[in-house]
């Protein structure tokens, strides 16, 4: 049986997940953690953590994981490249699972927007993304938004760094053809809405998911756990848990 360190016990995902993993016979919630609580104590009870916290916590949690080898879970967004990079260097000693988002549908929408964005190339179509989320979500764009862009930018031999417009104010000038618009909505208790958009003259295409309950990203994570149980050391994703790859 998997035993499993939650961490963020008090916040709203971490109380999915907890929920979450007790509908899975093959896990038992062994310790939960929370800021200002003792981390090498509780991930000494554990074989696996399931992280939904902040990005700041992230390079601490790789320290203890390293220290027990501990397999990771991890569906904190936000993170730095230098916090990327943190967790790409553990990978080599440990089972990561990182993932901007865990949900089964949203990983569908990753896949088909890559086969989207081969279909219809940006000679004809402009490409736009759309997210929203509550208005107490505090990194923008979402990890699943910046995921879809990334997906994008391969598909399309763009760049984040200067084909991502984020936005739009003033007069800005026509659209330039390489350019994926990027917009962000906060508001209300809205779970996540993400859409990509391609738009050509006569038609358009839109590619929607919306979550109603945090309970499917809760359930994507513990699946993800026990995927991960007899995994070598690596970098994992989503992607790799539904066989989609």
């Amino acid at each position: 049986m998997i035993q499993l360190l939650v961490t963020g016990k008090s916040g709203r995902m971490g109380q999915s997940v907890i929920q979450a993993a007790g509908q899975e016979p093959a896990v038992l919630v062994s310790a939960t953690h929370d800021a200002g609580e003792n981390l090498a104590a509780a991930i000494a009870q554990a074989d696996t953590v399931i992280d939904f916290t902040i990005h700041k916590f992230t390079r601490e949690l790789l320290d203890a994981a390293l220290k027990n080898g501990t397999r990771l879970v991890i569906g904190t967004t936000g993170h730095t490249d230098e916090e990327r990079a943190a967790i790409r260097e553990a990978a080599k000693t440990l089972p990561i699972v990182y993932a901007p988002n865990f949900s089964v549908g949203v990983n569908t929408l990753f896949w088909l927007t890559r086969k989207a964005a081969q279909i219809l190339s940006q000679d004809r179509f402009d490409i736009e993304v759309t997210e929203m989320h509550h208005r107490h979500k505090i990194d923008a764009p979402s990890g699943t938004a910046r995921r879809l862009l990334e997906i994008l930018n391969e598909e399309t031999g763009t760049s984040y760094e200067d084909d991502i417009a984020h936005g739009r104010f003033g007069n800005v000038g026509p659209r330039p053809p390489r350019e994926i618009g990027m917009h962000t909505l906060r508001g209300g208790d809205v779970v996540g809405d993400h859409t990509v958009m391609f738009a050509a003259d006569g038609e358009r295409v839109e590619l929607t998911h919306k979550a109603s309950s945090r309970m499917t990203f809760a359930a994507g994570a513990v699946r993800a756990a026990v995927w991960l149980y007899d995994k070598p050391a690596g970098l994992y994703d989503m992607q790799d848990v539904l066989g989609l790859k």
